[in-house]
């Protein structure tokens, strides 16, 4: 039987990597897997050799601070790749973490094909880096067409596979009347996944909520959480006098939800391409302490953190980013939009234009399930 372990290194990967595996099993259902993984790997019957949260950190400074305990994670992990001995090492986003431990396992095992979902930002920072991946990766799998002439330039293997946020999902419809109630405008709220980002942005956004409600009672806030940080996001609230305020974290509820929603506030991340695609006009918001802030301002490249705005080169989706990220500036932005449906619909225009164009020809998720169920028979 063949093998394949998956490695990712946060949720939005485990979700990522859940979307491609959940294919290649109805394409192939003889394959035995391991993995390092979060809920949506788990949901899928597949083990994980340790829990996901153990390695989720934040910012430059927050690395730093456990780098001993990074370090034997990838240790643990390279050691249990080679026990499994997988014909494929698929790994998913999170490089600093997913591509240390396959240059490691390459270096031991040669056999082991190695392949890559969401290539590392090259075109933000590092650009010398793709030449050291080309040492250890077999193949990288693309979110973005222009991601290609990096990889094609040192001869990398690579395949533009689109990005599977961006896919019309057909998931059975859940009653949601229960959930939210009719008289109210419904506002999605993304504080992110990690809870090193959920203990920065979620006090910023409560308040921010207390100011919506001040001017009009007639908005249903919906806190979009992972199966990780749900329960930290409830007990936050809870400690608040807030009464609007929904907590889901099923991806179906989520899904409906989003497309019910008037406008959403969410934190800088592909989760903006899944809102862009669900027609629901937006801001972005992030905020990095000061250390991890300078740092990134010394190695970024691009004037823009959203991946909208970055292709195309100007805001078309609103970025409140370190000292504007604040409820009150939070607040007279998603209500100057929602006074001016002229600027809505200008938003909504650019942003489908921008995924027309970043869209693979059929599902992202088969193409790269295709490319690893290639990779077996090789």
């Amino acid at each position: 039987m063949k093998k394949i372990f998956i490695i990712t290194g946060e949720p939005s990967g485990d979700k990522l990597a859940s979307t491609v595996i959940s294919k290649l099993k109805m394409q192939n259902p003889d394959i035995e897997y391991l993995s390092v993984g979060g809920a949506h790997i788990k949901k899928l019957g597949i083990q994980s050799i340790f829990d996901l949260k153990e390695i989720t950190y934040l910012g430059f400074t927050s690395v730093l601070f456990n780098i001993f305990k990074i370090r034997n994670k990838i240790n643990f992990t390279v050691d249990q790749i080679i026990k499994f001995n997988p014909d494929i090492l698929f790994s998913v986003d999170s490089p600093d973490f997913t591509l240390r431990v396959a240059e490691r396992v390459k270096k031991i095992n040669n056999k082991i094909k190695t392949i890559h979902y969401v290539a590392p930002q090259v075109w933000v920072w590092r650009k010398n880096r793709v030449k050291k991946i080309k040492k250890f990766i077999d193949h990288m799998l693309l979110l973005f067409k222009f991601e290609k002439k990096y990889f094609d330039e040192e001869n990398i293997s690579n395949t533009f596979v689109g990005h599977p946020l961006i896919e019309k999902n057909d998931n059975v419809k859940t009653v949601l009347n229960d959930l939210i109630s009719k008289d109210k405008k419904i506002i999605s709220i993304f504080p992110g996944s990690r809870k090193s980002e959920t203990n920065v942005l979620l006090p910023i956004l409560l308040d921010f909520i207390k100011l919506m409600n001040k001017k009009e009672d007639i908005y249903s806030f919906v806190l979009h959480a992972t199966d990780e940080n749900k329960e930290f996001i409830i007990n936050y609230v809870k400690k608040t006098d807030l009464y609007n305020i929904d907590v889901v974290s099923d991806e179906n509820i989520k899904s409906q939800i989003l497309s019910n929603s008037i406008f959403a506030v969410s934190k800088s991340g592909t989760i903006s391409l899944q809102i862009s695609s669900s027609n629901v006009p937006s801001i972005i918001i992030y905020k990095l302490n000061f250390i991890n802030f300078m740092i990134f301002k010394l190695l970024v490249n691009v004037k823009f953190a959203n991946i909208i705005n970055i292709i195309n080169d100007k805001e078309v989706i609103p970025e409140l980013l370190q000292k504007e990220c604040n409820a009150d500036e939070i607040y007279k932005t998603v209500i100057y939009f929602l006074k001016k449906p002229e600027l809505i619909k200008k938003q909504l225009s650019d942003c489908s234009k921008t995924l027309e164009g970043i869209k693979s020809k059929t599902s992202s998720s088969n193409e790269a399930a295709t490319i690893l169920s290639n990779y077996l028979t090789t």
